[in-house]
């Protein structure tokens, strides 16, 4: 079974590209989902609420998200310290999905993860695919979505590994600079290509 692994920065397309792929047939694990759910998790989110304070929590005791995310969107000590607490969580449910996927013999299972490189995460993957952008598109695409300014956007790219950096670690890069017509051509391409060259 091929493990491929998919990453990219904000507003580079990645979640277009699962999108495609699951079109096709072929199971993603989304760890964006899983980082949602894993807060279910009362021991986790009590851990969290110790470390980043009272501003976090919501009357009902729930997680504030919003306020946590410009907590570490602005302070890079605070996102590793918000990585330190999660990631063994989100990669133990990864881990988990992999198996049930190798269980149900299947060909290919997908980890989608913003934070694949930085996360550690290429130790269980197989390929990765890199999906890049121009920087003043990657911009835009994030101010339309986020309803965000151009500086706030900007933040958000920052937070993140450098994308020449992430293309370093990329078996298979897929440049979305265009329009989706152009991006399904090259992801149909693509498929092609991993169906030939990196399954059994």
């Amino acid at each position: 079974m091929l493990v491929l692994g998919i990453t990219g920065n904000i507003g580079c397309g990645k979640s277009s590209l699962s999108n495609i792929l699951m079109e096709n047939e072929i199971d993603v694990v989304d760890a964006d989902i899983i980082a949602r759910h894993i807060f279910e998790d009362r021991e986790l989110l009590h851990k969290v609420f110790e470390a980043f304070g009272d501003d976090i929590i919501n009357n009902d005791q729930s997680l504030n998200r919003k306020a946590l995310g410009n907590i570490v969107f602005n302070n890079d000590e605070k996102l590793i310290l918000l990585n330190s607490l999660t990631h063994p969580k989100i990669k133990e449910k990864i881990i988990d999905k992999i198996n049930e996927a190798k269980t149900n013999n299947k060909d290919i299972i997908v980890i989608d993860a913003a934070l694949l490189i930085e996360g550690g995460y290429l130790d269980i993957v197989d390929k990765l695919v890199v999906v890049t952008c121009n920087e003043e598109i990657q911009i835009q695409r994030i101010q339309e979505r986020d309803n965000c300014t151009k500086e706030e956007a900007v933040s958000r790219i920052k937070s993140q590994m450098n994308q020449e950096e992430k293309i370093k670690y990329g078996d298979f890069i897929i440049d979305n600079s265009g329009s989706i017509i152009e991006f399904r051509e090259k992801v149909h391409n693509f498929i092609k290509y991993m169906k030939e060259k990196w399954c059994d």
